[in-house]
């Protein structure tokens, strides 16, 4: 019996990269030119727009936090292995397409790779582009911007602390302490990388498939061309 495998054209993938970049793009310029720095807007109790500006990777972690280097050589080093990383990618990307991988397996990885340029684009670029945010709102094309070319900072400013208490006094070390639930701020950008690595994850079958069981698979399988 044939299998029918549904694909995803490189195309296609290329315009859910563009659609991903440009609200990524979009909302992060509008922070920059609309919000001082820490600025925040409560949309519900357990959502708020805060603006934080991150130097390093996930999670805001420096490689000088670890290595004996300065923050701004390890802001370089960071910049350039996330330019080495994106490359990789791409071309992981262009390789599932081409080999007609599940639907499923080249969306997620779209998703990693959309996710992972809006980033970089940051990092290579806001510096030449933004004055600083400090106590002003940022403007675009900036006479004086605050860094150079591979020096600028990731915008973040999604934030939902759905939760927000106090531990319970009978609760070993924490008692007393405060407990919040989710601190991380992020972006769009980082809402694709995770949606992507997600995907993955989740559904790991459907995106892999058996590929012993494609292989056995009669020639009448569709096949997607590579630029439809």
């Amino acid at each position: 019996m044939p299998i029918y495998t549904q694909t995803m054209s490189l195309k296609k993938s290329l315009v859910l990269i563009f659609l991903i970049l440009v609200i990524d793009q979009w909302s992060k310029i509008y922070i920059k030119t609309h919000f001082v720095l820490q600025e925040s807007v409560e949309i519900f109790s357990w959502f708020k727009i805060l603006f934080i500006e991150n130097e390093g990777a996930a999670w805001g972690a420096k490689l000088s936090d670890v290595l004996p280097i300065s923050d701004g050589t390890g802001k370089f080093i960071l910049t350039i292995f996330r330019l080495f990383a994106i490359f990789g990618i791409g071309y992981w990307l262009y390789d599932i397409v081409r080999k007609k991988s599940s639907m499923t397996y080249v969306l997620a990885v779209s998703c990693i790779f959309a996710g992972a340029l809006g980033n970089i684009i940051d990092s290579v670029f806001y510096g030449v582009l933004f004055d600083h945010s400090s106590g002003q709102v940022a403007s675009l094309f900036a006479e004086e911007p605050y860094g150079s070319l591979f020096y600028g900072k990731v915008v973040d400013m999604l934030y939902f602390p759905m939760v927000n208490t106090t531990w319970p006094e009978w609760v070993p070390y924490f008692g007393g302490g405060n407990f919040s639930f989710f601190d991380p701020v992020f972006n769009i950008a980082d809402t694709a990388i995770s949606t992507g690595v997600g995907i993955l994850i989740v559904f790991n079958k459907k995106a892999f498939g058996d590929k012993k069981e494609e292989d056995d698979s009669p020639a009448e399988v569709r096949q997607t061309p590579l630029n439809e």
